[in-house]
């Protein structure tokens, strides 16, 4: 009588050759995708410098257009700041008056040559010409009057920067 020993299965570890061919083609095609998807969102993304740059000339443009004046009188009417505009002997028109054409002008109407026509600007308060590729337009409105208060005391201040194929629009309302 013969006595087999018992034959020990022996365990494999590790992979296999064709299962690490499948973790790595499905590893390429999610980083593939993963990387695609990034591409995308930075192609349609707006370049975040030029905005900056584009708000930071809008702000600037504002900020000097609401601290001008906003009176019906010129500034050196004797009756500057008076509401009824037949109390002025010298009406602030809209548009620069004659020998004041040097920003920044003492009244917001100035800064515009009629109400809803938009004015371009290629330089600051100061002269300083804005980056290149870089074009700033204000338009000034009278919208309806808020409630309380009179027709013509209200403007809408619009200042578009365009750059590029882009564009940041700034609106404030100013009321007298």
């Amino acid at each position: 009588m013969s006595i087999k020993a018992p034959v020990q299965l022996v365990r494999q570890r590790g992979l296999t050759m064709i299962e690490l061919i499948i973790f790595i083609v499905i590893v390429t095609v999610a980083v593939v995708g993963v990387l695609q998807v990034i591409a995308l969102s930075t192609a349609r993304s707006a370049d975040p410098i030029r905005q900056k740059q584009a708000l930071a000339i809008a702000e600037g443009l504002m900020n000097e257009i609401r601290s001008a004046g906003m009176a019906l009188c010129d500034v050196n009417d004797p009756n500057y700041g008076a509401i009824p505009a037949v109390a002025c002997t010298i009406p602030d028109n809209v548009g620069p008056e004659a020998g004041n054409n040097a920003r920044p002008f003492d009244n917001v109407n100035d800064y515009v040559t009629a109400y809803g026509t938009p004015r371009a600007y290629a330089a600051d308060a100061a002269n300083n010409a804005f980056p290149p590729g870089y074009a700033a337009t204000v338009t000034i409105t009278q919208p309806n009057p808020f409630n309380g208060v009179t027709a013509g005391a209200t403007a809408l201040i619009s200042i578009a920067v365009t750059y590029g194929g882009s564009s940041t629009v700034l609106a404030s309302y100013r009321i007298r």
